[in-house]
């Protein structure tokens, strides 16, 4: 078998920069495949603007805020489309303030899909959205029923980590990743250590069709409506993982059997830290200081020179941060690809400067 069946990562992840003028105006991805993405998330980086999410389900200027526990709400002037390959921004000072820089990480859903959980027997609650089984990427929109349930995600294998949010309240934005189990959960939008509450996920395992929901405000309130991002993992594209700090400057390698563009880091014991996200454009060449953002907090971008290198088949350690780097602690991570470390014809990846 292959090593990868993803040799271009930019069809279904592209990051991108761009600079805000103040009018609407369409903004064109980078990579060398055109992408229409189905899951645009931004934040401006100079300012305490709020990281937002518009995704295809919900529908373009339909925001919803990764470091708030706000509900989503809806703007005109915000993203106004989904192009071929890019997307509109409208003249909100969130997405398009004149002369302010940004950046954009894009995914690619694609195919539309409902579930009638009642027709098929694939669940217990109905849901819509859209996915790509290739890419292991799906956007799930449901409405809670209040009782422990069962919602189809189509992705076919089983998740590596979902993202939730309640669309319809002021509640916290919940996260599954496999290394911490159904058991315990973490908040996206705050700093808090893993913790342990069986109404959010039922204290059970996604499976190959299903993510579970206990009776939480967060993942499953009654007759509101709720999306969950979902990521399964794809040698040689996206990794979700676990690794322990050493707290020094040869820090921890985590292999991820790819030339990583994004990766999205959070401390889990121990102490509070933030989602700190690093990515390719903003960051492009290693053993510099590098810019910091994290999707907790509105903070604006800052440069650190305790971070994380980007190498052909993973990334390290560099610091004694511990947000990258906690002595001893655990953390874990979600990543997508710029190259896969070997292709499918067998090319090798090379590392940055």
């Amino acid at each position: 078998m292959a090593y990868t069946t993803i040799d271009d990562p930019t069809a279904f992840f592209q990051c991108k920069l761009y600079t805000g003028t103040g009018s609407s105006h369409a903004i064109s991805l980078d990579g060398p495949t055109d992408m229409q993405p189905d899951m645009v998330w931004w934040k401006e980086r100079t300012s305490t603007d709020y990281h937002t999410i518009v995704d295809s389900v919900r529908g373009a200027t339909k925001r919803i805020f990764t470091n708030v526990d706000e509900a989503a709400d809806t703007n005109a002037e915000s993203l106004k489309s989904f192009q071929s390959n890019g997307f509109t921004m409208g003249t909100n000072t969130g997405a398009n303030h004149a002369n302010q820089t940004y950046v954009a990480w894009n995914w690619k859903a694609g195919t539309s899909f409902t579930n009638d959980a009642s027709s098929t027997s694939v669940g217990s609650i109905d849901s819509a959205g859209s996915v790509n089984t290739d890419a292991g990427f799906s956007i799930v929109s449901y409405t809670g029923t209040g009782s422990a349930g069962t919602i189809a995600h189509g992705l076919g294998v089983k998740p590596a980590m979902i993202i939730f949010k309640n669309r319809s309240r002021a509640t916290n934005w919940l996260v599954y990743h496999k290394d911490i189990a159904a058991t315990k959960f973490l908040y996206l939008n705050a700093t808090d250590q893993a913790g342990t509450d069986s109404g959010h996920f039922n204290d059970t395992e996604p499976t190959s069709s299903v993510f579970s929901v206990g009776n939480a405000n967060g993942t499953n309130y009654d007759s509101e409506a709720h999306i969950a991002y979902c990521y399964a993992e794809k040698q040689g594209y996206s990794k979700f993982g676990i690794y322990t700090g050493n707290n020094v400057v040869d820090g921890a390698f985590v292999y991820t059997g790819f030339k990583p563009a994004f990766v999205m880091v959070k401390l889990i014991d121990n102490q509070t830290d933030g989602w700190v996200m690093e990515d390719n454009k903003r960051n492009p060449i290693n053993l510099a200081a590098s810019a910091r953002l994290r999707a907790n907090t509105n903070a604006a971008e800052f440069s650190s020179s305790n971070e994380i290198d980007f190498l052909s088949n993973g990334f390290k350690c560099r610091g004694d941060d511990g947000e990258f780097n906690g002595p001893g602690f655990n953390h874990i991570y979600m990543a997508f690809a710029e190259n896969p470390f070997v292709t499918s014809t067998g090319v090798p990846s090379t590392t940055r400067l």
